[in-house]
């Protein structure tokens, strides 16, 4: 029978190779190979892990690289930091002994080595594991944890680093991440006790202790019998953390940690706080280069890129998630406002319009919260993978969390709120985008965004931390340096789109200028000494109104009688020759195309005098509210050229570069200035200050709201004021909504007019699509729009029953139900829909033979469809 092979365990190998180090050494020499030898200087700490796979040659650049490498001191910190920056943060250690052999040690040997064995460690989690594992080693304990102090002064509390350490135990195996990390409020608790009072506590019995959280003990099964635990403090003798042991092993049942075990104890964790400084201020090293280094990258992508404030801001966000681990982003920038103090007295003769001064908020003057006002904000969620979102108008006014912003815009502070719910300073408003997306706020960090003049451009906010966890002082730190650069981004690309709205506005002007001149002597000379005939005569008072019969003199006769028969010569102290020659000035600002020319503008300023008139509106308004809807029919289309707002866009128009919504109605409002602020052509110029302000607002409200997008998004509150019998309509909300639907009712009442006028307008005003879809043919290469599509010509009387279902008819029936004398309208709508629902059934292929009337200007429809 063959001999039984001793059983030899890795632990007496390693047992004799430490007693033997001679044949130990002179085994490695002549059996090492390079790849050991390669290993053996990673653990020395002469080269950095992340070469581990590679040769040494590959490591040196000249043979006499080597000795200076062995001699260098500072190459484990060096290496360790590349490690930090790169990443890798595994760094080999220094070996450590074998338990057999340290045990073998006198108490001085083994608390020196232990000493050793920290020393040179700089990475905390690393350190923390040996320090647990060594006290555990010194003490004879079955366990430990270590606690790490985090939070300000006045909010200190502890985190579990490591728990339930072993003297075999790894650090993977312990190492508590920031999810699954235990906190601790300095005070409660055994751990918490210490870190409030520095004093060291030995309990003999755990379960006898009151401040004895048992429920890691119900968990795992383990009985806690004794506890150590102890402060660790720094060279200032603040507490930076607190290490705690477990049940003295002695082999009985007593579980007890002595006198001597205590002193032990103390005694090495003075130096472990030593290491435990050196640690953390080598990661905040890490940290600030890292900073720096994120910091260098924003500012260069910020630079680079000027063009666009929405691209700049989507880096932004996306660089701030991703720095400060949070779900939510949101940036907020403040209104720019065109100032209103003009007092006409001082007007600049022959400018186009004041010029915008950007509302800024300086450190001096402050603005209550809910005076400010935000142009638009930004928001990136993080499951919308980097695809930012433009806030409705009803988040940027109702949202608690734009209440938030407004708050911080106006106080300067920066608010860290660790539970928004709670915080009562801010109400909770319903319904809004940010609750109904399913997003749940629970902290948030906000900042205002100053640009280089400190003045407050924009707000920044970020929320709910990915670790559950409020956002540190830290945290506030980093982000304040990355809101100063996000400022001056911003700034410089808002100045950017300005020198670009300026180069466009220029280019439009001068376009403008080179096309247009003001009134001559002698057309208002002659305007002003010609008969004006009476209202009757001219059939001024009738909504069946027909501007065919008239020249273009009498035109501006009939509109000069408007004025008088409105008595707004006197009122307001018009003077009649500025009157005739901006009559003059207005009619021939209106280029000569097929339907949106003079005689459209005339048409429509028609009929809100027989509204006015005849339809008893009169005493609804003031008369500034009269004299501004009657100015704004009259300049409602000046400079039309032809083309809708889309046609602009897909040009890339310099009236697209200026305005991104309303196009055309934001030019022809600003044209109107022109005329007004052009020599001899303020017709406004005796009204007084307050009056011209006002006067103003009413023409640009009245101008814009012939843009049918926002038709569109007005008529749901006009129909419940309606609904609800509304007559009078007092504030000042409810009548701009009034005006505004008076001016649509307006613009396309030549869907009320007598059936051979309706046939003419719908002529011209299909002619003038055509064009413009010629254009689009020829030369963008585009499909047009169906009723822009030549092609498409027998399709009118189809088009033209949709039109009146979609926008004429709904608004007609709620003019006449809000105000029965308007029901007049309503019925030429209807008549005229039947007429052409029967040109539809008669012919639907074709309805060539629809329409042969004159192509003089006349009265029509909208800007979007005839």
């Amino acid at each position: 029978m063959a001999a039984t092979t001793p059983q030899v365990t890795r632990e007496a190998v390693e047992y004799y190779l430490s007693s033997n180090l001679e044949f130990t050494s002179n085994w490695i020499v002549n059996n090492a190979t390079d790849d050991m030898i390669h290993q053996w200087k990673v653990r020395r700490g002469w080269l950095a892990t992340h070469s581990a796979g590679g040769h040494d040659s590959d490591l040196l650049d000249s043979p006499t690289d080597f000795p200076s490498m062995l001699s260098s001191k500072n190459s484990i910190t060096e290496n360790m930091f590349k490690n930090y920056i790169s990443g890798n943060r595994k760094f080999t250690p220094r070996p450590r002994k074998m338990l057999t052999s340290l045990r073998q040690m006198s108490e001085r040997e083994l608390f020196m080595e232990l000493i050793r064995d920290i020393a040179n460690e700089l990475d905390v989690n690393v350190l923390c594991h040996k320090i647990l594992a060594n006290v555990s080693t010194l003490t004879n304990s079955d366990r430990g944890s270590l606690f790490l102090a985090r939070g300000s002064k006045n909010n200190r509390y502890l985190v579990s680093k490591l728990f339930d350490v072993t003297e075999s135990s790894t650090l993977e195996d312990t190492l508590q991440n920031e999810e699954n990390e235990i906190r601790v409020p300095v005070g409660k608790g055994i751990a918490g006790h210490v870190a409030l009072t520095k004093e060291t506590v030995n309990i003999k019995n755990a379960y006898e202790d009151p401040r004895f959280n048992n429920e890691v003990d119900l968990k795992t099964g383990y009985k806690t019998h004794s506890i150590l635990c102890m402060p660790i403090l720094n060279y200032e003798g603040d507490v930076i953390g607190v290490a705690q042991i477990i049940n003295k092993r002695t082999g009985d049942e007593v579980h007890e940690f002595t006198e001597d075990d205590v002193e032990v104890f103390k005694n090495y964790l003075t130096f472990c706080g030593i290491g435990i400084t050196n640690a953390q201020l080598f990661e905040l090293s890490v940290e600030e280069y890292k900073r720096n280094q994120m910091l260098l990258k924003l500012a260069r992508g910020i630079f680079e890129e000027q063009s666009s404030l929405e691209k700049l801001v989507q880096k932004i966000m996306i660089e701030a998630q991703e720095l400060l681990r949070c779900e939510r982003c949101s940036v907020y920038l403040i209104e720019e406002e065109v100032a209103e103090e003009q007092d006409p007295k001082y007007l600049k003769r022959g400018s186009v319009t004041s010029m915008p001064e950007i509302e800024l908020i300086s450190t001096n003057g402050r603005k209550e919260p809910k005076d400010i006002v935000f142009a638009k904000a930004f928001d990136l969620f993080m499951k919308d993978k980097g695809t930012i979102r433009l806030l409705s108008e009803k988040d940027l006014v109702n949202s608690k969390n734009a209440e938030i912003a407004r708050y911080v815009a106006s106080t300067h502070e920066t608010l860290n709120i660790s539970d928004v719910q709670s915080d009562t300073r801010f109400s909770r408003q319903e319904g809004t985008e940010e609750e109904e997306d399913g997003f749940q706020l629970q902290n948030m960090l906000c900042m205002p965004i100053y640009n280089s003049q400190h003045c407050i451009i924009g707000i920044t906010q970020l929320m709910n931390k990915m670790n559950k966890h409020p956002f540190y002082e830290r945290d506030m730190n980093m982000f304040e340096a990355f809101a100063i650069f996000c400022g001056l981004g911003i700034h410089n690309t808002q100045m950017y789109e300005n020198a670009v709205k300026l180069s466009a506005k220029q280019s439009v002007a001068l376009e403008v200028l080179s096309y247009h001149a003001m009134a001559s002597k002698e057309e208002t000379a002659a305007l002003k000494n010609s008969h004006i005939p009476s209202a009757k005569k001219l059939n001024l008072y009738s909504f069946d109104f027909d501007d065919l019969p008239l020249g273009e003199d009498l035109t501006l006769q009939a509109t000069i009688r408007m004025f008088l028969e409105l008595d707004l010569v006197n009122k307001f102290h018009l003077s009649y020759e500025v009157l005739c020659r901006w009559l003059c000035s207005v009619r021939k600002n209106y280029r000569p195309v097929t339907y949106h020319n003079w005689r459209h503008a005339f048409n429509v300023a028609q009929t809100m005098f027989t509204m006015f008139t005849t339809g008893k509106m009169r005493n609804m308004l003031t008369d500034l509210e009269v004299i501004g809807l009657i100015v704004a029919c009259l300049c409602h289309d000046l400079d039309h050229r032809g083309t809708n707002n889309a046609f602009q866009l897909k040009v890339d128009s310099p009236l697209a570069v200026l305005y991104s919504t309303s196009t055309m109605e934001h030019h022809h409002f600003d044209h109107s200035i022109l005329i007004l602020n052009s020599e001899g052509n303020n017709i406004f110029e005796n009204l007084s200050p307050e009056d011209y302000r006002k006067v103003i607002k009413i023409l640009e409200s009245a101008i814009l709201a012939t843009d049918l997008a926002l038709y569109f998004k007005k008529r749901g509150n006009f129909q419940t004021l309606v609904e609800r019998g509304e007559k009078k309509f007092v504030t000042e909300e409810k009548k701009e909504l009034l005006r505004n639907m008076m001016m649509t009712a307006c613009d396309v009442s030549a869907i009320t007019k007598p059936w051979p006028i309706q046939q003419r307008v719908a002529k011209l005003v299909a002619s003038e699509f055509f064009e413009q879809g010629d254009i689009e043919k020829s030369q963008l290469n585009l499909k047009p729009h169906a009723m822009m599509d030549r092609e498409k010509e027998d399709e009118l009387p189809k088009m033209q029953v949709g039109f009146i279902d979609a926008i004429c008819m709904p608004l007609y029936k709620l003019m006449a139900d809000f105000w029965e004398p308007l029901n007049v309208m309503l019925e030429g709508c209807e008549g005229n829909r039947r007429n052409w629902k029967q040109k539809h059934v008669e012919n639907p292929h074709n309805s060539a033979g629809v329409v042969h009337a004159q192509e003089g200007g006349s009265q029509g429809t909208d800007k979007t469809k005839g």
